[in-house]
């Protein structure tokens, strides 16, 4: 999975969410571009919610890889 969002075009004022680390409680930073951030106290790594991009993002294949993509596509498909 990439660092950050190869859709970022589209979108036009990143956001922000703060998360806790479920390892330490350190509350993590994630920005709407990012795909993931690893806490700055334990390193590690949280991810954004990729499920719902990768529904409409051009770019979501190159980003979380074609495997995962269509687990994702299928768990979707399934949901309707």
């Amino acid at each position: 999975m990439l660092g950050s969002c190869h859709g970022t075009d589209k979108l036009k004022t990143p956001t922000l969410e703060v998360k806790i680390c479920p390892q330490c409680g350190n509350e993590i930073e994630l920005f709407s571009v990012d795909t993931e951030m690893a806490c700055d106290k334990c390193r590690y790594v949280v991810y954004n919610d990729i499920q719902s991009c990768v529904q409409w993002c051009k770019y979501a294949k190159m980003c979380v890889g074609e495997e995962l993509y269509n687990k994702l596509m299928q768990v979707k498909k399934a949901e309707k």
